[in-house]
């Protein structure tokens, strides 16, 4: 479906404060900033910020939702023969291949990074995303491949080391201020051998049947 007008101004108003929230702290630092800071740089009520997010971290750690079901997103939408794992590792490459902000493929990860590691409101919260992400990709695999006992949480759990073990290597990388493109060369080889490490139950879990 065509997006509305109003959605479209509303999501248009979002990616606005959030994008005035973002310069602040990159200029003050998270602590220094307050949501009324925000507002008025926005030219909007406090009110307003806060029905767009609900917490002040969520300001600049914006697309948390959408890191939180990440994976789960990827193997749901597996192609027919392909498994979980393979879903994963196809996803993942292209967003390595393609230089994504998206895996911290952009130039000024650095000073993003030394806002959330200064701040251990904003660590938090990333660290609850990514226990987020793992719980929800349990479930869906659960959902996908039937109960199996212990053998959803097991190959979850390694296919979120995979995907958490690529994205700490490059955000490593990248707070050195290393180019992207070199990083994201170096990351594809890492993928390859990660993929090594996978073993044969993990790489064949809940392939997708034609229907």
């Amino acid at each position: 479906m065509a997006e509305g007008l109003r959605e479209r101004k509303k999501r248009q108003t979002k990616q606005r404060i959030s994008d005035i929230a973002t310069g602040l702290f990159l200029e003050r630092g998270f602590a220094a900033v307050t949501v009324a800071d925000v507002a008025e740089a926005a030219d909007v009520s406090v009110n307003t910020v806060y029905n767009y997010f609900p917490a002040k971290e969520d300001l600049f750690l914006d697309r948390g939702a959408d890191m939180a079901d990440r994976l789960s997103r990827w193997v749901r939408g597996r192609r027919t023969g392909e498994s979980a794992a393979d879903a994963v590792l196809r996803e993942l490459r292209g967003l390595v291949e393609g230089v994504s902000p998206a895996v911290g493929l952009f130039a000024g990860y650095a000073d993003f990074m030394r806002v959330i590691t200064d701040s251990p409101a904003l660590r938090s919260r990333l660290w609850a995303f990514q226990q987020e992400s793992l719980r929800d990709l349990e479930g869906t695999l659960r959902a996908e491949a039937g109960p199996g006992g212990h053998l959803p949480d097991l190959v979850a759990g390694q296919l979120h080391w995979l995907h958490a073990g690529v994205l700490a290597w490059i955000g490593a990388e990248m707070v050195e201020r290393r180019d992207p493109c070199e990083v994201s060369r170096e990351a594809l080889v890492l993928i390859d051998e990660m993929e090594d490490l996978l073993g044969e139950r993990v790489l064949n879990y809940a392939v997708r049947e034609a229907s």
